[in-house]
């Protein structure tokens, strides 16, 4: 019995000293990447359009914080749409304590992106990883100004991969990063990073009331739409004109139709705009496909309404009193307000 028990004890020693060298490479990891990033990555401080005081009856405006962080070394650098939007003066402030009044080069709010310069020098910029490669249960870590706390890291995992967020706009931002690393209030616009302190995602949204369920725009989506911004100024997207909500379609309708979704894009409101033809859709059809391929949501819908479809001749089908029909119609170009 002493025998076994030396034996045990042994045992939980060895377990114990394991477990403290594991938490001491975890905590190398993120004191390293905090290291790496934190001079990259700025606090942005923001005074929304004035706002009426009811009780005073005068105009005050809202001051807000968020977060960014630089991507070129000439003083390009990245936050939130919902941050940086719709203001009236935006600072940006490094961590030595510099500020500049940054040049806006272009929002994107479909995606939640905002693409700012400053005139800056000695800068750091962040690479971007490949956010393709990432797996379930690896190292997340998130960098930004909670509450205004500057400079403030929280380390997870990548919760799930392929997410999807609505955006300020309705539109369904697609491929969305969740993680549990703890983001608040000041975090949006911060960069979530790797253990190689390479940008995975652009913190995003938090669900209130929530716990270890918050958000990022994969970094190769962020990419795409900060080349597209500062090359052109602008994300290029299609659009035909409607308004409409994803419905449930019954057994009886897709059965007869020959149909391969149970769902589909119901019309409950059209307009005419300048380059967009939509005669032959009426209010109360239901597509179920564009060009050839299915639309089971309205999400399928915004993503394959892209740029190629700018101006061309689309091939429609819908649903006109439960039996289906093709049409056409000639998608313009959707305008950012």
């Amino acid at each position: 019995m002493k025998f076994i028990a030396n034996y045990l004890d042994t045992s939980n020693t060895d377990i114990l000293l394991n477990d403290s060298e594991i938490l001491d490479s975890y905590s190398k990891t993120v004191v390293e990447v905090a290291k790496k990033v934190s001079n990259s990555v700025v606090q942005v401080k923001v005074k929304k359009k004035a706002a009426l005081d009811k009780d005073s009856k005068s105009q005050k405006p809202l001051e807000s914080f968020g977060s960014g962080f630089l991507i070129s070394t000439d003083g390009l650098l990245i936050t939130n749409n919902h941050v940086a939007g719709d203001s009236e003066n935006i600072t940006v402030v490094l961590q030595d304590g510099r500020s500049f009044q940054p040049e806006i080069i272009g929002f994107d709010p479909y995606t939640d992106l905002a693409v700012l310069k400053i005139d800056a020098t000695a800068l750091k910029a962040l690479r971007f990883g490949n956010s393709d490669a990432l797996q379930v249960g690896q190292m997340a870590i998130a960098v930004g100004n909670p509450f205004g706390f500057n400079y403030t890291v929280t380390a997870g995992v990548v919760s799930a991969l392929g997410r999807t967020l609505r955006s300020e706009t309705g539109r369904m931002i697609e491929n969305v990063i969740q993680t549990d690393a703890a983001l608040n209030p000041g975090n949006s616009g911060g960069p979530l990073v790797n253990s190689n302190g390479e940008v995975i995602g652009v913190n995003t949204a938090i669900i209130a009331m929530a716990q270890g369920l918050c958000f990022a725009v994969s970094s190769n989506l962020a990419r795409y739409i900060i080349g597209k911004i500062v090359l052109e100024g602008k994300v290029k997207r299609a659009f035909i004109g409607i308004s409409g909500q994803t419905i449930h379609l019954t057994d009886r309708i897709t059965s007869y139709n020959k149909l391969d979704t149970q769902s589909g894009v119901y019309i409950a409101e059209k307009e005419r705009f300048d380059g967009v033809y939509n005669s032959d859709l009426f209010i109360g059809d239901i597509i179920v496909g564009l060009n050839q391929m299915v639309i089971h949501s309205v999400e399928d819908l915004h993503r394959l309404l892209n740029e190629d479809m700018i101006g061309k001749v689309i091939d429609m089908t819908v649903l006109r009193n439960n039996l289906k029909t093709n049409i056409k119609v000639i998608a313009g170009e959707l305008q950012v307000s």
